[in-house]
């Protein structure tokens, strides 16, 4: 894996609009700490999934009001649905095979990532509860003999 630091090229950039995911794209080196990039845009899709009245708490503790609780399965009070996520994706998934790009660089957020995971290899985004993805962690996305693929996952520095 080359490092994204060492100067790996992206024709297209896209970014969550978090200041997290910003922040990681900085330090990634995919802009600068004004913001700026060649191709640097910001995509509201990348949004992590809208937790709604859930946000802040964990796991452990929302199965203690919704037993068997799981992001992929719900339920999502005030927050975003599966099918929500779903369309967000596929959004993100259209715009990034009708561009022009041969690269692109997706910064955004782990349970988001992982249903886009999903929806790339032709899946449901509910294929992300098998898909581990750590903190400042890099996947890449590609193809295989006309074929979407996932061609590396949750890469970290230790392993690059």
């Amino acid at each position: 894996m080359r490092s994204l630091r060492g100067g790996h090229g992206f024709d297209l950039v896209l970014c969550s609009p978090m200041m997290r995911a910003r922040r990681t794209a900085e330090l990634a080196g995919l802009c600068g700490a004004d913001g700026s990039v060649r191709h640097f845009e910001v995509d509201p899709d990348l949004c992590e999934w809208d937790y709604g009245e859930l946000e802040g708490r964990v796991t452990q503790e929302i199965r203690g009001q919704y037993p068997g609780w799981s992001i992929w399965d719900g339920p999502w009070p005030g927050g975003e649905s599966a099918s929500s996520v779903t369309e967000r994706a596929d959004r993100v998934i259209a715009r990034v095979v009708d561009s022009a790009a041969s690269s692109v660089a997706l910064v955004g957020h782990g349970h988001f990532s992982r249903a886009l995971a999903g929806r790339w290899v032709g899946d449901g985004i509910g294929v992300g509860r098998w898909l581990e993805l750590d903190t400042a962690s890099v996947s890449e996305l590609g193809w295989s003999r006309g074929e979407r693929v996932l061609r590396r996952w949750n890469l970290t520095a230790g392993a690059a």
